[in-house]
């Protein structure tokens, strides 16, 4: 397994994705603390895991939760040796003039400042056990801008992952902390399940990907897995495109 005796925390456990995370880093040996606003969702998705897991709430946008939550982790189980940064918001594809200023910030705080608080802290933590690895869930719309899909704020969010993801790496090397990010294209989770269920619109969507195809949660879980793994213990600053080889073509 190549996670055993791990302790990870994975932010926005109950999403489509979060939850395979979950179910997936606990069948490699981890125990996974799922963190998430809502209790009964996060418990809903623990109940498929077989393995080692357990449900906290946390909202990451109080800083207060998170400190308490960390520290709960650590007096619980003496250390953090993973954390994912899972948890995120998008918004409608919208044009940005006709965003509301509340919409703006909340995106900003879940994705920006959500990840620092949670990420500051687990550092801590990470550095009195001189080892960590850090995970960034991030988008190809950080990179690149969509036609006709009005993502600005949602890509300014990530594209700043993507550089704190490249500064924590740096910053935190030699005391042995990883950090990288994984930036997805569509994946069938979330937001665009709903859409996928309509076979001509998922065909649609399966002919602009040059591997004729949509990502599934596993995808991403699978390749968390091995930046969170021993196995992945050279690699730091990264960012990979979990995106079907979309990022690399034209279209």
């Amino acid at each position: 397994m190549k996670l055993k005796n791990k302790i990870a925390i994975i932010t926005g456990a109950s999403s489509d994705i979060g939850a395979d995370m979950s179910k997936r880093f606990a069948e490699e040996g981890a125990t996974v603390v799922m963190l998430g606003r809502n209790l009964k969702s996060l418990e809903k998705a623990r109940a498929s895991i077989n393995g080692n897991a357990v449900s906290m709430a946390c909202d990451i946008m109080n800083n207060s939760q998170v400190l308490s939550t960390i520290d709960q982790v650590v007096g619980q189980y003496g250390k953090i040796d993973i954390l994912v940064n899972n948890a995120a918001k998008i918004n409608d594809a919208i044009h940005f003039h006709q965003m509301k200023d509340s919409d703006i910030s909340d995106l900003i705080n879940t994705n920006i400042l959500g990840t620092l608080n949670i990420t500051k802290a687990a550092i801590s933590k990470m550095l009195d056990n001189k080892s960590g690895s850090i995970i960034n869930i991030g988008s190809i719309s950080s990179e690149r801008a969509i036609p006709r899909v009005h993502l600005a704020v949602y890509s300014a969010t990530k594209a700043a992952v993507s550089m704190f993801t490249k500064s924590i790496a740096v910053e935190y090397a030699r005391k042995n902390i990883r950090c990288n990010c994984l930036n997805l294209g569509i994946i069938n989770a979330g937001m665009i399940k709903p859409y996928l269920e309509d076979p001509q619109a998922r065909k649609v969507l399966e002919e602009r990907q040059p591997l004729n195809k949509i990502g599934d949660p596993e995808d991403v879980s699978k390749a968390a897995i091995f930046l969170a793994s021993d196995d992945a213990r050279w690699i730091t600053g990264t960012i990979l495109n979990i995106d079907g080889g979309k990022s690399a073509s034209e279209g």
